[in-house]
């Protein structure tokens, strides 16, 4: 059918993948890092063209019949009536909006209300935090701003040359904190109460749309936010979930609806073929792993699996409770890690080494239970991150999850995923391809891992996990 490209724009850089259309073959690649400080919460957009201008070179975009473009999340570019900024875009997780997050969900009659309306309870970086805290520390900026975009929407924007129509994607704007995944609609009068008015807000595309085409005949796919498009690019379907493991934790999955938690556990994202990606986030993963390494010498991660791999499942009764910075599932967020089961034989370093792992996977379980808990079925877990390919967690995670583990091979998957999706709009324009599924590319190479006769063993884990944490937080999780 042709060649198309996919752009991520990270928050620290751009990677640009040039695939075969039908196969999803990768034909070429780019990288470029942004310009400036990489952790600033506060970015000139032009950055952002400049690392993609650098990335594209060498004709590497050459023959490309088709873009999708993938950009960080929780993104605010804030625009005057004239289409130009107000103040530099504000991305990142901006820890100066916490006391603004905690003021919208009074505001707004507590966290039910919130997670009613819109999937989600305003946290310190959504858009819509962004916008109380502009509007309280920055008032003369927030009464300027009368339009509203993502870091994906400006970019697309951009390459169709600034044309009158802006326009988003359901994934990026499930996560605005101003649009509902279950409605399928912006609400208004949230995007007021956080910024003291109205602002114009982008055209939500469908999954196989077209933003437009550039004068040069290039076609531009709706784009869509970071996390939507790896889905798409791993190839995500029903019956899957990713656990990502930095140094916080979310497990994901792919739902047919969108799930409003009166708690606010589960923050209800859409993604990029018109199905849901409910979100349960921990805020312990790997840290618990450094923190044990640290603890016991170990120089590195690797170190510590193997001496973890020494010990038997159970940790000869050690139960680490991984909350050192408090925790969002279960919400306890003034708590502190919790070790159990002391005796003078499980006092080796092997056992707390193993205790690590079972503690950071049982904790990443019970986000999956959450989502489990709701009617999401979980039959195959992807493996994210650099602790993906640890021996100690590829022998652990399967039993303890229940589930087929797969640990994809590196790639860059937000952009392949953005590929695709340029890919799939490609189709539809030309009559080939039906809006209803995105193209069939090869899936990604990875290994497998299944509990298999572990399977009893890894519950028996679990087990002694919930007791112990029952023990020590009664209720956590409620009734």
């Amino acid at each position: 059918m042709g060649i198309v490209a996919g752009l991520d724009s990270s928050a620290e850089f751009t990677r640009i993948v040039v695939c075969d259309a039908d196969t999803g073959a990768v034909l070429r690649q780019g990288y470029a890092p942004h310009p400036g400080e990489p952790k600033a919460t506060d970015v000139d957009p032009q950055a952002w063209l400049l690392s993609l201008g650098e990335a594209a070179g060498g004709g590497l975009l050459e023959g490309v019949q088709a873009i999708g473009v993938s950009a960080q999340q929780n993104g605010l570019v804030p625009l005057d009536p004239q289409g130009a900024l107000v103040r530099p875009a504000m991305v990142g997780n901006d820890k100066r909006a916490q006391v603004a997050a905690a003021d919208l969900v009074e505001a707004f009659g507590g966290r039910q209300a919130w997670a009613e309306a819109v999937g989600s309870v305003p946290q310190a970086g959504q858009p819509v935090t962004k916008l109380r805290w502009l509007a309280r520390s920055e008032p003369e900026n927030a009464q300027r701003v009368a339009m509203l975009l993502q870091p994906h929407d400006w970019l697309v924007w951009q390459l169709l040359g600034r044309p009158v129509r802006r326009t988003t994607d359901r994934g990026a704007a499930s996560a605005t904190g101003y649009w509902s995944a279950g409605a399928g609609a912006y609400r208004p009068d949230l995007v007021e109460l956080a910024l003291g008015h109205q602002a114009v807000l982008p055209e939500v595309l469908g999954p196989a749309d077209a933003a437009g085409t550039t004068p040069e005949g290039l076609l531009i796919s709706a784009g869509t936010g970071e996390t939507m498009a790896a889905a798409l690019g791993l190839g995500l379907g029903p019956g899957d979930a990713v656990v990502s493991l930095g140094a916080s934790g979310s497990v994901m999955a792919v739902h047919h609806e969108a799930l409003a938690d009166p708690q606010g556990l589960i923050t209800s994202f859409a993604d990029a073929t018109g199905m849901h990606l409910p979100v349960v986030h921990t805020s312990n993963a790997v840290r618990a792993l450094r923190g044990t390494a640290e603890m016991l010498g170990a120089e590195s991660l690797e170190e510590l699996s193997a001496l973890a791999l020494k010990s038997t499942p159970g940790s000869s009764g050690l139960v680490l409770l991984p909350y050192l910075e408090g925790e969002r599932t279960p919400q306890l967020p003034h708590t502190a890690g919790t070790l159990s089961g002391l005796r003078r034989e499980s006092m080796k370093p092997e056992h707390l080494a193993r205790a690590a792992f079972e503690g950071m996977l049982c904790s990443l379980a019970d986000a999956m239970d959450v989502l489990r808990g709701r009617g999401v079925d979980v039959r195959r877990v992807f493996l994210l991150g650099a602790a993906a390919g640890l021996p100690a967690v590829q022998a652990i995670a399967p039993s303890v999850f229940g589930a087929q583990v797969v640990v994809p091979q590196p790639a860059d998957y937000a952009a392949r995923g953005a590929a695709r999706q340029a890919a799939w709009a490609l189709g539809v324009a030309r009559g080939t391809l039906s809006p209803a599924a995105p193209p069939a590319w090869q899936g990604a190479a990875a290994q497998v891992f299944e509990p298999g006769e572990e399977l009893a063993v890894g519950q028996a884990v679990r087990q002694q996990y919930v007791a112990t944490r029952e023990q020590t937080h009664p209720g956590a999780f409620g009734a």
